[in-house]
């Protein structure tokens, strides 16, 4: 038939449409933990920066400031993860931008981690991390986009 979609191409679209949307909404999950620092006491704060090696929190409000208004920065994009994750193929234009947003998101955390002196392995996880979750849903929205042309 013409105009068509072979239904094995059908059937394998909808596995990763589904798979994208499961990744979607577990990174979105992750992110929507930050919510949590926005309210965390400072006692908490310090504690974890303490663990993690990098000495005494300063007690500055820029540093509150900074940490509360990142958290709640990454609980936003956790929540519109979910939000484009219900429709994929309507928002697949805000997924591309997301894929290549959270890539050069990454590219700069690598930066601003080593210029600052953070641990090796945080600098060495941080950014590339995000590399490879910007560059999955860049993929990921790409093909979705390619299975629409497809079927028309």
């Amino acid at each position: 038939m013409v105009g068509t979609a072979h239904p094995t191409f059908l059937s394998r679209m909808n596995k990763q449409e589904h798979l994208f949307r499961l990744f979607l909404r577990v990174l979105g999950s992750v992110a929507l933990l930050a919510v949590f620092a926005v309210v965390m006491p400072y006692s908490w704060m310090n504690a974890i920066h303490q663990r993690l090696g990098m000495g005494q929190l300063p007690s500055e409000p820029i540093v509150g400031y900074l940490a509360r208004s990142t958290s709640t920065f990454y609980a936003l994009l956790g929540a519109l993860l979910w939000v484009v994750s219900f429709d994929l193929v309507r928002h697949r234009l805000i997924l591309r931008f997301l894929g290549v947003a959270i890539i050069v998101f990454g590219m700069m955390l690598l930066m601003v981690d080593f210029v600052e002196g953070m641990p090796r392995w945080w600098t060495f996880c941080e950014g590339p991390i995000n590399m490879v979750f910007g560059s999955i849903i860049l993929v990921l929205s790409n093909r979705i986009a390619r299975g629409i042309r497809r079927t028309r």
